[in-house]
């Protein structure tokens, strides 16, 4: 297989690669602004340029370009590391759902918003009963008229405080088996009724997320798919979730071969180190791997494909991957690994945060068990777990003891 750019993909990449290289705001261009708003003056320079979310329909505020040229541009905007974080959500899980599931009028009303960087969504799917088995969620949605009543809580969504919309699933019928009675909708962040309560992380960060819905009122028209279809919804979120998360973090090869440049073992640079140099290698190797299953999903993206379970070979490997390099990098720095603050810490303190950080991505999107569970089950074609709940109702499912 030849990965070398055609004619055409070389012309693209230099055209591409030019403008970064010209527009990517500075650090002094930047100051003063805050993560939100960071990632929001980028955005919406590449939308005014015609560079925001480039496989997306140019009626929906794309550039109709094809996969291999998202893979390109991805590759260039990543070597310069712009402001994107808070986006990749709504840009990467929301929007491919919308686009699945939406009828016209929503697309046209919400994709532009999203491809500008004007609005900012999040995920509701985790609560705090249902762990990593979202079929067990217990948050409620009653039908009143064209309106639907959704009461309950969802926990871990990342974002929740300066979102805009988000996607949620609930169960809007207990009397059948759970994965039948879910039904999935986008909502308004700012409707009455929505309370989100910040959770402070290790690493001192509030990224996450408890939301209350208190007689929060939805409009049946921001129902994606039918009534009872939210698991089939929910899984084209969660397969291009896994897509998106992919590698596991913003922790790459790349920063450890500079911190081994940077940094001595017995008074010389890590880099010369043989056991050094053979862990880099082989992290490097596994990237190689990562970034080549990454094509394998772009390709079925571009054949109008949903991604597949082999998604999760990239999300389990990239997770595991991302938490023993950010260990490794904290071996290397030994005592300075310790500080935290940015303008003293080695790699303005990424480095740290990764090591904090990066546990968590074994968990977001799936912990390891499920990933390795979907890979046995769906890919191997193995037997499944016994399921005891398979084919009862849910209401009838036993939460606990009732001594």
């Amino acid at each position: 297989m030849d990965f070398s750019d055609s004619p055409e993909e070389a012309r693209f990449r230099a055209e591409a690669r030019a403008w970064l290289e010209k527009h990517v705001p500075s650090e002094r261009e930047l100051a003063g602004m805050d993560e939100v708003e960071r990632c929001k003056y980028w955005q919406k320079r590449k939308y005014d340029a015609g560079w925001a979310c480039i496989r997306w329909p140019k009626e929906y505020g794309g550039r109709d370009s094809s996969a291999m040229q998202q893979v390109i541009w991805n590759q260039e905007e990543s070597r310069l590391s712009p402001p994107t974080g808070v986006l990749s959500i709504g840009q990467g899980m929301a929007a491919p759902t919308l686009m699945q599931w939406a009828n016209e009028e929503v697309k046209r009303k919400h994709l532009p918003p999203l491809a500008s960087g004007e609005h900012i969504w999040c995920q509701l799917f985790s609560e705090p009963a249902s762990g990593s088995d979202l079929a067990a969620l217990r948050m409620r949605a009653e039908r009143e008229g064209d309106d639907w009543i959704l009461n309950g809580q969802k926990i871990w969504t990342s974002g929740a405080h300066y979102s805009d919309y988000g996607i949620v699933v609930v169960r809007s019928d207990p009397t059948v088996p759970k994965h039948q009675g879910l039904t999935y909708f986008f909502v308004d962040m700012k409707s009455a009724g929505i309370e989100t309560r910040p959770i402070k992380q290790i690493s001192g960060d509030s990224n996450f997320n408890e939301v209350y819905f208190n007689d929060v009122r939805v409009p049946d028209r921001q129902r994606l798919g039918a009534v009872g279809q939210g698991w089939q919804v929910s899984m084209t979120t969660l397969m291009h979730e896994r897509l998106a998360i992919g590698g596991g973090g913003g922790l790459n090869t790349r920063h450890l071969f500079r911190l081994a440049e940077q940094t001595e073992i017995d008074g010389r640079p890590a880099i010369e180190d043989r056991a050094v140099r053979a862990r880099l290698a082989h992290w490097y190797c596994r990237e190689m791997g990562l970034k080549y299953t990454g094509y394998r999903a772009m390709t079925a993206l571009s054949r109008g494909e949903i991604p597949g379970p082999e998604n999760s070979i990239s999300k389990l490997v990239g997770a595991v991957q991302s938490q023993d390099m950010a260990s490794f990098a904290m071996d290397l720095l030994e005592f300075c690994g310790a500080v935290m603050q940015r303008d003293l810490a080695a790699g303005e303190g990424q480095l740290g945060y990764a090591f904090l950080g990066s546990p968590g991505i074994r968990i977001a999107g799936g912990s390891d068990e499920i990933m390795l569970n979907i890979l046995a089950e769906r890919v191997l074609g193995m037997p499944q777990d016994p399921r005891v709940d398979k084919g009862i109702p849910f209401h009838e499912i036993a939460t606990g003891s009732k001594n």
